[in-house]
């Protein structure tokens, strides 16, 4: 066992490698930092200042926007003729067509409470901190408990679903199975992705490949997110009529 009171001089000039050190600076070094330059900025004032432009450049566009096309508003709120059917503003659709499949406990409260818990305590979770591919452990427990927590919540969606069954008032058998298996789509096409990554490896001839696989867990949870969200959406705003039955956007 080497003695901790040893005090070894040595001549080094990178405080990288060494931050704790006795040198004897000569006359030929110097004491300096050997390192390349990382693509980063200080917050002030450089990335403040970025920031400052980016907002600007917004508020002119949206100015400009609002200077040269007429908002599409409706008339004067009548509440003795409401609107059939009454659709929330767009980025509320996703809740409310949620609110079609689910009881409202679940689609107002459990889904968006879990998704906004996730986004807040996934970036404190001590897993993959590197941020490497949720494939590339040789144990593969993340992958094992995101596929476990992803099964349990299908599972848990389909019974909700199940209580909360009713007539869709959807025109046709193949409107009617569209708006049962609208919601659980998202889930399957991400879900199918994760699966195909990990036949996958960093050697894999095709590019798309290799990206597919060094994605992290985070990725996949907020691209299930993002997708959830567009399809809900989408659905909301085109393809529901009256009652809020399923609807081509054609025959509107």
């Amino acid at each position: 066992m080497s003695d901790p009171t040893k005090v070894q001089a040595e001549l080094q000039s990178d405080v990288r490698k060494n931050p704790r050190r006795i040198a004897f600076l000569t006359r030929r070094t110097s004491p300096h930092v050997k390192a390349l330059d990382e693509p980063r900025v200080m917050t002030w004032p450089a990335a403040m200042a970025r920031f400052i432009v980016a907002l600007e450049v917004a508020f002119l566009l949206l100015v400009w926007v609002s200077l040269v096309f007429n908002a599409p508003l409706e008339g004067l709120a009548d509440p003795m003729h409401t609107p059939n059917p009454a659709k929330a503003p767009w980025y509320f659709l996703g809740l409310q067509e949620l609110l079609h499949y689910f009881p409202p406990m679940v689609a107002g409260v459990l889904i968006p409470g879990m998704v906004v818990g996730a986004l807040i305590i996934i970036p404190y979770f001590n897993i993959n901190i590197e941020a490497g591919s949720i494939w590339a452990r040789p144990e593969r427990r993340p992958a094992v408990m995101s596929a476990t927590v992803g099964f349990m919540v299908v599972i848990f969606l389909l019974f909700a679903r199940s209580q909360f069954g009713h007539s869709t008032g959807a025109v046709g058998n193949t409107a009617r199975i569209l708006d049962l298996t609208i919601p659980f789509v998202p889930s399957l096409l991400v879900g199918g992705a994760l699966l195909l990554s990990s036949r996958f490896s960093p050697q894999s001839p095709r590019r798309y490949q290799r990206w597919l696989y060094s994605k992290p867990i985070y990725f996949w949870i907020m691209t299930w997110f993002l997708v959830e969200l567009i399809v809900l959406t989408a659905v909301g705003t085109f393809f529901r009529g009256p009652g809020w039955s399923w609807v081509w956007p054609w025959s509107l």
